[in-house]
């Protein structure tokens, strides 16, 4: 299990129709996790169509605060 992602793995004492219904699969967690591991800042957004994740966008944003560290009291 990856750290940060609560999922239920499927164990052999599931039923096959309780299994259908998980809409995440280890695919899935390893995709996700090494998005994260490489944003810094951003958002992952989950789309999930007839319950099950079809697409993942990651939007990563660029934080410029050490820049003004350089001149004290620097900014507009």
């Amino acid at each position: 299990m990856v750290s940060g992602f609560f999922y239920e793995r499927v164990s052999d004492d599931m039923t096959a129709k309780t299994a259908q219904k998980s809409i995440i699969n280890d695919s899935i967690i390893k995709d996700l996790s090494e998005q994260v591991l490489k944003l810094k800042y951003g958002t992952i957004v989950i789309k999930v169509h007839d319950s099950k994740i079809v697409q993942v966008e990651v939007t990563e944003r660029t934080r410029y605060e050490d820049v003004w560290l350089v001149e004290k009291g620097g900014g507009i």
